[in-house]
């Protein structure tokens, strides 16, 4: 394939050549046609009078040896030094990232909202293509359908992610009012409470339902802290931006679903598979479970 500033496709160059050798043009004449130097055109003449068609191709620019090259372990090692090197380093900015861990579960929970489309009946553009999709999401638009389940739009996934634990909580949500998001906070700390856990410290970004009264107010009653990432850094609140993104490969996009009632009646099993099968690097092969020893349900 030729590169990308190559000014002839080998079309191109098989052309040239057979106004050189078969049609007898001046190399300057055919050079000014397809606009190249003389050398090129020359170059490109000689191989396909040597080799014909076959010649128009690219090769190889590769020394036949090279005695100078660095031995094949040494490189391997190379290597494996750069890539250790960039486990450590923010890939926006290649400034050294600061990892940490809370010492136990609840000294510090992330909370977070994933915005996600809905699918349309029928399914979208993942069963069907992107111009049938978009096709079907517009026959089925409407602002509820039977159920009271949304027809197009968005849905709002409200996550909670323990820091110690990576223990998880999600629920789907219509939206990412003060209301809705404070509420979401109240059911998760149920959840980690059931589960042995006192929540003191919650981690979020500054949405504007995360700076409301009313999710200060709430917080304040619960006697949990609030601490909120700096501005234009979501990776401070890695562990539940890691864990979105989880959640969407393994459950929002993990096959092609014929409609979002279909996509939201497979998520009360996904957590339950994420906090007792998921296994982490950073908690040593183990799934959530492995550090709430009183985690409902672990065994099955």
């Amino acid at each position: 394939m030729p590169h990308a500033n190559a000014p002839l496709t080998e079309l191109g160059r098989l052309r040239m050549a057979r106004c050189v050798i078969d049609d007898g043009w001046p190399l300057r004449q055919a050079a000014q046609r397809f606009q190249v130097s003389v050398g090129t055109a020359s170059r490109w003449a000689g191989r396909y009078r040597a080799e014909g068609a076959a010649g128009m191709t690219d090769r190889s620019s590769r020394p036949r040896t090279s005695p100078g090259r660095t031995p094949t372990r040494t490189e391997r090692r190379i290597v494996k030094v750069r890539l250790a090197r960039l486990v450590h380093l923010d890939r926006a900015t290649g400034q050294p990232v600061r990892r940490y861990e809370r010492d136990a579960a609840g000294d510090l929970v992330h909370v977070d909202i994933k915005k996600s489309g809905n699918i349309p009946d029928g399914g979208g553009h993942k069963v069907h293509g992107r111009a049938a999709g978009n096709h079907n999401k517009q026959r089925t638009a409407g602002p509820v359908r039977r159920g009271g389940q949304p027809r197009i739009g968005y849905s709002y996934l409200h996550n909670a992610v323990d820091d110690h634990s990576r223990l998880a909580y999600v629920e789907i949500l219509p939206d990412e009012t003060k209301e809705t998001a404070t509420a979401f906070r109240a059911r998760a700390q149920t959840y980690f409470h059931a589960n042995g856990i006192t929540v003191k410290r919650v981690h979020t970004d500054n949405g504007s339902c995360y700076r409301s009264r009313l999710w200060r107010d709430a917080l304040t009653a619960a006697g949990i802290t609030h601490k909120r990432t700096r501005p234009y850094r979501p990776q401070t609140n890695g562990k539940v931006e890691r864990f979105n993104r989880t959640l969407l490969d393994e459950w929002a996009y993990a096959r092609p679903y014929q409609s979002e009632s279909e996509r939201r009646e497979a998520l009360p099993q996904w957590p339950h598979t994420y906090n007792h099968h998921h296994s982490h690097t950073a908690l040593k092969g183990l799934p959530p479970a492995g550090r709430v020893p009183n985690l409902t349900g672990q065994y099955s």
